[in-house]
């Protein structure tokens, strides 16, 4: 069945917005390392409720409504920055991920599709 293409946008970045956690440049963005990560079924439903449900700029851990522990989440959430899915900023206590829209397209085109046309095993 072939995969419906999308086109996905990074929301505008409003002023003031802290720097993005350490992640690594589009260069350095390796297949095997995305597909690592999103080989975990909770952080492929992170990433795709983030492509298919985001309407602010970015989101924190509770806006996912996932009950795991604070720690499970925070290793799934680091798993994905460092793979250069998703770009992580902090706000005073809290980090607020988003997609790594652009990045991923221009490196990997079509990937997002896949992850949007996901869906869930019950």
């Amino acid at each position: 069945m072939p995969t419906t293409q999308r086109a996905f946008e990074a929301p505008a970045e409003p002023p003031g917005t802290p720097l993005p956690l350490p992640e690594p440049a589009i260069e350095d963005l390796r297949l095997e390392t995305v597909l690592g990560a999103l080989s975990d079924p909770l952080r492929l439903f992170i990433v795709r409720k983030l492509l298919l449900e985001s309407e602010g700029f970015d989101h924190s851990c509770g806006w996912f409504g996932i009950d795991r522990p604070k720690s499970s989440l925070t290793h799934h959430f680091k798993a994905l920055r460092e793979a250069g899915v998703t770009r992580q900023r902090q706000y005073g206590l809290e980090r607020r991920s988003q997609v790594r829209v652009a990045d991923l397209e221009a490196r990997f085109p079509g990937l997002l599709a896949l992850v949007a046309d996901w869906s869930p095993a019950d």
